[in-house]
């Protein structure tokens, strides 16, 4: 709900001032084309653009302020979360702001609708050369060498010098989209006729057959059914990848299935429910059964044992307006929300260097606002190891977003028994988060550690990442019909959601409020209750360069993976 004050101004009528152009002062602006990409030539002026523009937020410190209030155990204020109305007054911009943007877009002839729950973002048609007179901008066509992706960006824009202090940013501008399409979601490590098919209930005996039953058992995960019906988990899907529920349960096709294979103790009518963002969908033809989709959704289910399931289908045209506005949908999506669901899993990610330090800001503070009304936001890092997303070039470390968004987890991952660090799980530093406080011990204890190794290749200040980590290799899932075994780390990431889930399930029995935003309690008390994974490396860089697991938090690994009977016992039950 807006503020009546923010309604208003809508329908008030706008100060137009002068009509002679601003003064326009450069706001952002990139150095140089993305690597792998090219510049093509300039956008046809008839291009239609979908702008996007943020508002400043009204009181952002404010809001990091009560995140960490109620994220804290060591806080009176611990597990007593905000409301959808208590966020959004706080970034709620102001109404001078909204003033002066509506001003000078009308003085421009373009009239925006509000595009947040509170306000704080604007959207707007306007064909390329308005976008290129207004913003003092070079909209061009850039097209990705490698993939063929062709893509409509600007290197730099401006914006009138009396909007400074009201207009925080104005996209798509200067992040690019990924040329890989942001999926990067699961390697398929071997066909078929590869799996034993015996493994169906055995624990980890093979550890090239990965099921629930092994992570139930590595992780002391229960298979007693959730009890809270208003506990409740999500998993996003991106750039059509659709979880197929002929995959999930046997009642939907002849064949067996994930379900009455690997979870046959479980109520034979499980299925997910389906909730839709930017006209998504959830296309059932088999042959469409998204690898993602799929290992995310029967991994939640077959774990998170009676816990209400939603599938979210984001849908758009990423190589339009990208992965950077399906993410942003996504967050005012569950922001718009009474209820959103308390446990968030995303398997999708990119480069942090194709995202601009003004938009990463600006959509972590979206996860601020969802950690402060209690949701926990997970994300996988990504699986070229050091390389970040990208497996193609890496001379320095490549950072992953959002796993650098200070408040969201991180889930890096893991193999073997006893396990060890993954090589393909990415980790590192941010460029452009600093390191969050609950940071301030255990980060710099690594870095002492790795002293003037790779220097000058990562950020030692920044952010480091991931959090946790859980086993990311050679899970069976189905696909297509067809058993497949995959890997990567957005297979631990749905291991985590799910402890998480089951823990706010008991939490939520014994009247005691669900952990919301996770890393103040794991960095503070919680890692205490995790299995320190103190070998293995991410070397994916030049010259055999990376990251090496150590004791304590490493950038690979993070604080460790779970043991749900000591992380029931280290939130008190």
């Amino acid at each position: 709900m807006l503020s009546p004050y923010l309604v208003l101004s809508f329908f008030a009528p706008l100060v137009l001032g002068k009509t002679t152009a601003p003064n326009l002062q450069l706001h952002e602006a990139l150095d140089n084309v993305p690597a792998g990409f090219m510049l093509s030539g300039p956008a046809a002026p008839d291009t239609v653009l979908n702008i996007q523009l943020a508002l400043v937020q009204n009181n952002v410190s404010g809001l990091v302020d009560e995140l960490y209030s109620v994220s804290d155990p060591s806080s009176a204020n611990y597990g007593q979360y905000l409301s959808k109305e208590e966020v959004e007054a706080l970034v709620a911009p102001s109404l001078d702001s909204v003033t002066a943007v509506n001003s000078w877009l009308s003085l421009n002839g373009l009239n925006a609708t509000i595009a947040s729950p509170a306000g704080d973002w604007l959207a707007v048609q306007v064909p390329v050369s308005k976008a290129n007179e207004i913003l003092s901008a070079n909209y061009s066509v850039f097209t990705h060498v490698s993939t063929g992706l062709r893509t409509v960006r600007t290197l730099a824009y401006s914006i009138p010098t009396d909007l400074v202090g009201h207009l925080d940013l104005v996209r798509p501008t200067v992040s690019f989209p990924d040329p890989y399409g942001s999926t990067h979601p699961v390697a398929f490590s071997r066909p078929v006729s590869d799996i034993d098919l015996s493994n169906t209930t055995s624990s980890c005996a093979n550890l090239s057959s990965v099921t629930p039953a092994c992570i139930q058992s590595l992780y002391k995960i229960p298979s007693t059914a959730a009890t809270s019906n208003s506990n409740r988990l999500a998993v996003t899907g991106y750039v059509g990848e659709w979880a197929n529920e002929a995959d999930l349960q046997a009642s939907r096709r002849s064949c067996t299935m994930f379900l009455e294979r690997y979870r046959p103790d479980m109520n034979s009518s499980t299925m997910f429910m389906l909730e839709t963002v930017d006209n998504g969908s959830n296309n059932q033809t088999l042959a469409y059964a998204g690898g993602e989709a799929n290992l995310d959704i029967q991994y939640t289910l077959g774990l998170a044992t009676g816990v209400p399931t939603t599938f979210i289908s984001v849908g758009g045209n990423w190589s339009t307006d990208g992965f950077l506005g399906s993410l942003l949908d996504t967050a005012n999506y569950l922001l718009s929300q009474d209820s959103p669901p308390q446990v968030v899993s995303t398997s999708y990610g990119l480069d942090e260097k194709l995202v601009s330090p003004k938009f990463a800001n600006t959509l972590c503070n979206a996860y601020a606002q969802l950690g402060a009304r209690g949701v926990s936001m997970l994300f996988a890092p990504g699986d070229a190891g050091v390389a970040g997303f990208d497996h193609t070039e890496c001379t320095t470390f490549q950072p992953t977003f959002p796993s650098t968004c200070p408040y969201v987890t991180s889930v890096g991952g893991t193999v073997g028994i006893p396990e060890t660090a993954a090589s393909l799980s990415a980790g590192g530093f941010s460029n452009i988060f600093p390191r969050p406080s609950y940071q301030s011990t255990a980060v710099p204890a690594y870095l002492s550690g790795l002293g003037s190794t790779d220097s000058g290749l990562y950020n030692a200040s920044g952010r480091g990442f991931p959090d946790v980590a859980a086993y990311a290799v050679y899970y069976d899932v189905f696909i297509a019909g067809e058993l497949i075994a995959v890997n990567g780390t957005s297979a631990a990431t749905p291991v985590w959601a799910s402890v998480v889930t089951l823990l706010n399930d008991r939490l939520m029995a014994a009247g005691k409020p669900v952990l919301g935003f996770l890393n103040p309690w794991l960095y503070a008390g919680g890692a205490s209750a995790l299995t320190d994974i103190v070998s293995g490396n991410n070397r994916a860089c030049a010259n055999d360069t990376g990251f090496d697991a150590a004791v304590g938090w490493d950038p690979i690994t993070g604080l460790g993976t779970p043991d749900f009977s000591l992380l029931q016992s280290a939130v008190g039950l």
